[in-house]
């Protein structure tokens, strides 16, 4: 019998206008973002291209890291699995209920056609940025969840989590 195909879902903090890092960095600190993504990705494989891997210094605990890259002989630190395609990505993966495509902006347009749930926290603010999320058709996805966190002393934004499912057939 034929596993069903995991579910491939994308995790992204975008500002206002599409901005999604500065400097191969997160332009905002937003403590309650990084614990949503944690609490979502802990225990499933996390797609990331190296630039991506590269900014955050070390795979990431409790996940299987996937590093894509065309660098032939790039070597990633011990934990980490790299590959050369986003088709071999996904084959890594192979198994897993869902799959988590967490950036940077090159694996996130190659990705989005294919997505089947977008996690997003939407930062309400316009910041000043060197990468974006690219655009998308909002229509061809239902929102399906959203929980509003206010500017506070530890988040200089207010943001809010945004769970986005695509929408199928007619």
């Amino acid at each position: 019998m034929e596993r069903p195909r995991p579910r491939i879902s994308i995790i992204v903090a975008l500002a206002e206008n599409g901005v999604i890092g500065r400097d191969n960095r997160l332009p905002w600190h937003l403590p309650d973002d990084l614990k949503h993504f944690r609490r979502l990705t802990v225990g499933h494989p996390v797609i990331m291209g190296r630039r991506n891997y590269e900014s955050l210094g070390r795979p990431l605990p409790d996940r299987l890291n996937i590093v894509v890259t065309r660098q032939a002989g790039y070597a990633a630190a011990s934990g980490c699995r790299v590959v050369h395609s986003l088709e071999q990505a996904f084959a890594q993966a192979d198994g897993a209920e869902e799959i988590f495509v967490i950036g940077g902006g090159d694996l996130y347009a190659q990705t989005l056609e294919r997505a089947d749930r977008l996690y997003l926290t939407r930062v309400h603010a316009g910041v000043d940025g060197d990468t974006r999320f690219p655009e998308f058709d909002v229509a061809a996805w239902h929102e399906i969840e959203r929980v509003h966190h206010e500017a506070d002393a530890h988040h200089a934004y207010a943001f809010s989590f945004v769970t986005l499912d695509r929408r199928r057939g007619p």
